[in-house]
């Protein structure tokens, strides 16, 4: 199994990071316009964007230290993988640690997710440093995949 793995550090106390991922508005505001569902534990969060979607069903969501969602609906590559974020504080920064693990194998789609979730993940830390993000359709486009 491969993962995809990224660290970032944003200028904020853990529980405003932990909102803009628990959050449909949160959500919305740093990754895709296009979101919906349920945010609760088993619930399943609804991603939009215009080359298709993902849907993740909640499996954990521990208060300014977790969240872990297991993709359910989306591209094969994606299904059954899951996507994690841990929080901590250090030296004034929300330290966030993020993987998206389960990969079966290291494909094409792997290195372009890698690439996007980098975006992405810069588009929370100006949310929540900044108030405002780049979430899907306004974020960085590095190719034919979007």
């Amino acid at each position: 199994m491969m993962d995809i793995l990224h660290r970032i550090g944003v200028l904020s106390a853990p529980d405003a990071v932990y909102a803009a991922l628990t959050t449909v508005e949160g959500l919305a505001d740093w990754w895709t316009e296009d979101t919906e569902g349920d945010t609760g534990i088993g619930g399943v969060i609804r991603f939009r964007f215009e080359a298709g979607g993902f849907d993740m069903k909640v499996l954990e969501a521990r208060p300014e230290e977790r969240v872990v969602w297991e993709v359910v609906d989306g591209p094969e590559e994606w299904i059954g993988t899951r996507v994690r974020f841990d929080l901590k504080e250090e030296d004034g920064f929300t330290i966030v640690l993020f993987r998206h693990e389960g990969w079966k194998e290291p494909v094409e789609f792997m290195y372009h997710c890698s690439t996007k979730w980098a975006i992405f993940l810069m588009s929370l830390k100006r949310l929540v440093e900044t108030g405002k993000g780049e979430p899907a359709p306004r974020d960085v486009r590095i190719g034919n995949w979007h």
